[in-house]
């Protein structure tokens, strides 16, 4: 394909850390064919630019102020759904994978990936086409496999999975509550089940969970 003459891949980036943001622009701005419209720290600075220009791409962080990187996904395939949407993450893909790419991802990185295989990745989405490395491949495989012996954070719904993370992070019931635009009173719903399916029975021991197998940041 010739790239002078092809209209460039628009990408969007959305991530809370400016650096990273950057650090992903100069690399995409770097390759031929592919341009940066813009970057994006919240769901609210996402839609903003989406109603202003078109993207082909959106580059999302799985950890998001706010709603999080699968809420968003949610949100995005609903409102946009013919946007291609690129799930990076710090964590391996054995926390988040399964549930980005059913929520509508196109790919899922983890942020210490080679920048090579990000713009791959990058022009291999905007195709039309998952893009999914082998080490992915590999995981999802195992993950298929194992299904039957799931972890218990498995088992939760994208609802109360974001409620593990952000009592495990300390944040109070009313802060979550504001934060998911939901009630208090649902949000003790949402906590009453994940002990249940989790099998804890205090906060604390949330806590320990989520730090002994990497679901917080």
């Amino acid at each position: 394909m010739d790239m002078k003459a092809a209209s460039p891949i628009r990408v969007l980036i959305a991530d809370d850390h400016r650096i990273v943001r950057r650090g992903l622009q100069h690399i995409l701005n770097a390759s031929p064919g592919i341009t940066v419209i813009g970057e994006a720290s919240d769901y609210g600075g996402i839609t903003e630019i989406l109603r202003e220009q078109p993207c082909d791409v959106l580059l999302l962080d799985i950890s998001m102020p706010g709603k999080d990187g699968i809420e968003i996904l949610h949100l995005l395939k609903k409102r946009e759904p013919m946007l291609r949407i690129m799930v990076l993450s710090s964590h391996g893909p054995e926390q988040f994978a399964v549930r980005a790419l059913k929520a509508g991802a196109a790919s899922y990185l983890t942020k210490d990936g080679a920048p090579d295989e990000l713009v791959e990745a990058v022009r291999v989405v905007a195709r039309g086409r998952k893009y999914i490395s082998k080490g992915l491949a590999e995981s999802l495989a195992n993950h298929v496999i194992e299904e039957d012996d799931q972890m218990p954070h498995e088992q939760l719904s994208n609802r109360e999975f974001q409620t593990v993370r952000m009592i495990a992070s300390g944040q109070t019931r009313t802060e979550i509550a504001k934060s998911l635009s939901i009630s208090p009173k649902t949000v003790s719903v949402y906590r009453s089940r994940v002990f249940e399916k989790m099998g804890v029975r205090t906060n604390a021991e949330l806590t320990h969970y989520a730090i002994k197998h990497g679901l917080l940041e």
